[in-house]
């Protein structure tokens, strides 16, 4: 048994060398948590899911010289009992802006746009656009009011989820509003900026935002299984995701309310800020590129990386990018699904959470909720947590209409 344990650890060493893998790349190589590890890891997903009543999730966790754990929990499918698999495809809300944003940071590389030029050079009719620039959109520093916040807008969206929104009509949500205060002056979270910042790429590359990040972001990562969807198709294999029509603040389309299935509600009305779908192998490829810059001049990923306060405890906004206690990264809500794709350089550890719920529980998000009890587990001085104090609607809307990292 020793022998054939030496055999295999030279067979794989030069297979490492005839692939030519680097010492680093070499560190990927599958290896499990110790059982103790994995055993306390079921435990924390599956505790969190009976008390908040999720339907599935898949849980990815990678951390060189540790382990990988790689599971998935109940169903994908509540009608037929379908189980949840690693290889589904997901809604992964605003994780899109860290998509996003990288695109618009590619075209500060190629010297065509300048992170401190006004949005006003680019898109015109915004509100003080000669004087907001693109970097405020991307750390949401702006002023602009999130059109998601819109009574008009919601309502739109509950007489048709199925609906295509132009991005150009989310903004006339917004610009139906002045802005909440001057731009540079405060933070707060608002779909409104990413949207801008995609008619920014598509003006400046001549290209549809779907292609651009197609090509220029998804293609030299090879995220095959990563897409930006133009209608409310999903690919297959998919998990079904579900939302609660009869908590606080959510859409109620049907008299009955009630939880009900949303996977083909037409993500549109996110567009640049939330449509993106994935899955758990390209999230696990795209979150060790968002944190070292991989598609970046390293002035630009600094850039990105400058992280500044924000109004929620704890939490601190880069370029389309959060830092909470060490991890950096996003999550992502809409309805039916939530996500948790995060990356801690320190430890080089990558963490994704896809759960086709977005109902919360008591005020938590599940994802959240998962987050903080993997993070007990596998890094205890880097627990991931955001906070659930109480906040009016119009402050923070419910994740089932926003997209957010302050649920």
């Amino acid at each position: 048994m020793i022998r054939l344990r030496v055999v295999s650890a030279i067979l794989a060493a030069l297979l490492l060398v005839a692939t030519g893998l680097s010492g680093a790349q070499a560190q990927t190589v599958r290896r499990e948590f110790d059982p103790a590890v994995t055993e306390a890891l079921d435990k924390a997903v599956t505790d969190t899911m009976a008390k908040a009543g999720i339907p599935g999730v898949i849980v990815g966790v990678r951390i060189p010289g540790r382990g990988t754990y790689e599971k998935s929990f109940g169903v994908a499918d509540k009608s037929s009992g379908t189980p949840m698999k690693t290889d589904l495809h997901m809604r992964i809300g605003s994780v899109t802006k860290t998509f996003t944003v990288t695109g618009l940071l590619q075209l500060v590389d190629q010297g065509r746009v300048g992170l401190d030029d006004p949005v006003g050079k680019y898109v015109e009719g915004v509100p003080g656009g000669n004087r907001i620039t693109l970097r405020q959109l991307a750390d949401m520093r702006s002023g602009l009011f999130n059109y998601t916040e819109d009574d008009k807008w919601e309502k739109t969206l509950e007489a048709d989820p199925q609906q295509t929104f132009t991005p150009q009509q989310l903004l006339a949500y917004a610009f139906a509003h002045p802005p909440n205060f001057p731009p540079g002056t405060k933070w707060e979270y608002s779909n409104t900026n990413t949207v801008l910042l995609g008619l920014v790429i598509q003006k400046v590359t001549g290209q549809q935002l779907e292609d651009y990040l197609r090509q220029r972001v998804f293609a030299p990562l090879r995220l095959d299984r990563t897409s930006f969807p133009t209608d409310d198709a999903m690919p297959e294999p998919y998990a079904h995701g579900y939302t609660d029509y009869t908590k606080s603040g959510a859409t109620t389309a049907t008299p009955s309310g009630g939880t009900v299935d949303a996977t083909h509600w037409n993500p549109s009305w996110a567009w640049a800020a939330g449509a993106v779908i994935s899955d758990l192998d390209d999230l696990y490829t795209w979150l060790p590129a968002l944190a070292d810059g991989r598609l970046l001049n390293p002035a630009t990923q600094k850039e990105r990386l400058r992280f500044g306060p924000t109004t929620i405890p704890q939490v601190q906004y880069g370029l389309g990018i959060m830092r909470v206690n060490g991890w950096i990264g996003h999550n992502g809500e809409l309805p039916g699904y939530e996500t948790l794709a995060l990356q801690l350089p320190s430890q080089r550890a990558t963490l994704v959470i896809l759960v086709n719920s977005d109902t919360d529980y008591r005020g938590q998000s599940l994802s959240t909720m998962l987050g903080r009890a993997v993070t007990e587990v596998v890094t205890p001085r880097n627990v991931f947590d955001l906070p659930t104090a109480p906040q009016s609607e119009k402050s923070s809307p419910p994740p089932s209409r926003t997209p957010s990292p302050t649920s």
